[in-house]
C-alpha cells in the first residue's frame, strides 16, 4: 500500500494482481489512467503498474515477484521474489526485460531501502554478496 505525495491518494496491488487507486479520504476508485500517471506517489512497494514492467522476466508468473520498494530518492528500485533473488533496477523500470543487478538469498516476502544507501553503497552491498 502506498500513498501519493500528497497523501491525496492510495495505490494498493490486489490478490488478483490487479493494481488500484483509491481517493482519500472518499475511497473513490480511480479509474482514469491520464490521471493516475500523474500521481507523484510518497512511496513505491506495488510489483505491478508500468513503472516497474521492467522487473519482470521471460518467463515469470504472477506470483513469481513477492515485494518491491523504490528508494527514497526515487531513482532505484529493488524487488525479492520465490527463488531467493534481490535484483536492483533503475526506476521507473517501464522496458521489459532489463538487465540488472542481483544476489541470492532466501525466499523473501518483503523488502525495503534504507535511505542512507546510494546506488553505490548498494553496488558495494551486491558484489559483495554476489560471491
Amino acid at each position: 500500500m502506498d500513498f501519493s505525495a500528497d497523501s491525496s491518494y492510495l495505490q494498493v496491488s490486489t490478490g488478483s494482481y490487479k493494481r488500484q487507486v483509491y481517493e482519500v479520504p472518499s475511497g473513490k476508485q480511480l479509474v482514469d489512467q491520464a490521471v493516475i500517471d500523474r500521481i507523484t506517489w510518497a512511496t513505491w512497494t506495488s510489483v505491478l503498474g508500468d513503472e516497474v514492467i521492467g522487473i519482470w522476466s521471460r518467463h515469470a508468473e504472477k506470483a513469481d515477484v513477492n515485494c518491491a520498494c523504490v528508494s527514497h530518492s526515487g531513482i532505484n528500485l529493488v524487488t525479492g521474489d520465490d527463488f531467493g533473488m534481490v535484483k536492483l533496477f533503475d526506476f521507473p523500470c517501464p522496458e521489459k526485460f532489463v538487465r540488472t543487478c542481483f544476489c541470492m538469498v532466501t525466499s523473501i516476502i518483503d523488502i525495503r531501502i534504507l535511505s542512507c544507501f546510494s546506488r553505490r553503497h548498494m553496488m558495494e552491498i551486491f558484489s559483495s554478496l554476489n560471491l
